[in-house]
């Protein structure tokens, strides 16, 4: 159990956010404890203070709490971008920032991948008119391979839903893949395949109309349902 000077500062800390006190939030990224880094993140990103550079070596901290953290606030804000920080505004940060989920899809550890992924779909989801926004090849491919192949049942059912959020056909064949999973990630990946609209996935779709699980059996139906008629 944390001691009560831990929980001081890591209250101290997500004050800061609240009251605007950039500086503080600022100091309490230093701080020994993760669980208090981790609460100076989330105040900074309310400061609207959260920058790049904080959110890459939020990437390199050596605690699983604060890298996941730091995926979770990408999905949730992404970076102040300012003139001082990458150059110049209007996406100067895009290129960093997307290297710092590339390292975290890539971490050790399940739970920072989970979020990772989450903020990937969040970051690089279709348009308003359905268009893939451009996610990059490397990203997209430690998707696809965490979908067919993580340890953890819940990184591959996140990565699946990213996949289906960004609708790159590099990761139509992935999702396709998942239906033969377990139940609960056959209703990740019926979802998924909404974004794609070839014909292997409007096949997926026709199959799983067939599929043991009811919830996936009535998600490809309405998914058919909505679907232009050729």
């Amino acid at each position: 159990m944390p001691g009560d000077d831990t929980v001081a500062r890591r209250r101290a800390a997500a004050l800061a956010g609240h009251r605007g006190d950039a500086a503080a939030a600022r100091r309490a990224t230093l701080d020994d404890d993760a669980t208090v880094r981790a609460a100076a993140l989330g105040a900074l990103a309310r400061c609207d203070d959260l920058h790049v550079g904080d959110l890459e070596r939020a990437a390199a901290d050596p605690h699983a709490v604060v890298r996941r953290r730091a995926a979770e606030l990408i999905g949730h804000h992404g970076p102040r971008r300012s003139d001082s920080e990458d150059g110049a505004n209007d996406g100067a940060a895009d290129g960093p920032l997307d290297r710092v989920v590339e390292v975290l899809l890539a971490d050790a550890a399940a739970t920072v991948i989970d979020a990772a992924a989450w903020a990937a779909g969040e970051r690089w989801g279709l348009d308003d008119d359905g268009e893939p926004t451009g996610a990059p090849p490397e990203a997209l491919a430690l998707l696809v391979d965490h979908a067919r192949a993580h340890d953890d049942a819940l990184v591959r059912e996140t990565c699946v839903a990213a996949l289906g959020a960004i609708g790159d056909p590099a990761g139509e064949a992935a999702v396709i893949e998942a239906m033969g999973g377990p139940a609960v990630l056959r209703r990740r990946a019926v979802l998924a395949l909404a974004a794609f609209d070839g014909p292997d996935a409007a096949a997926a779709l026709r199959a799983a109309l067939e599929d043991r699980d009811w919830q996936v059996r009535q998600a490809a139906e309405d998914l058919l349902d909505a679907r232009p008629q050729p």
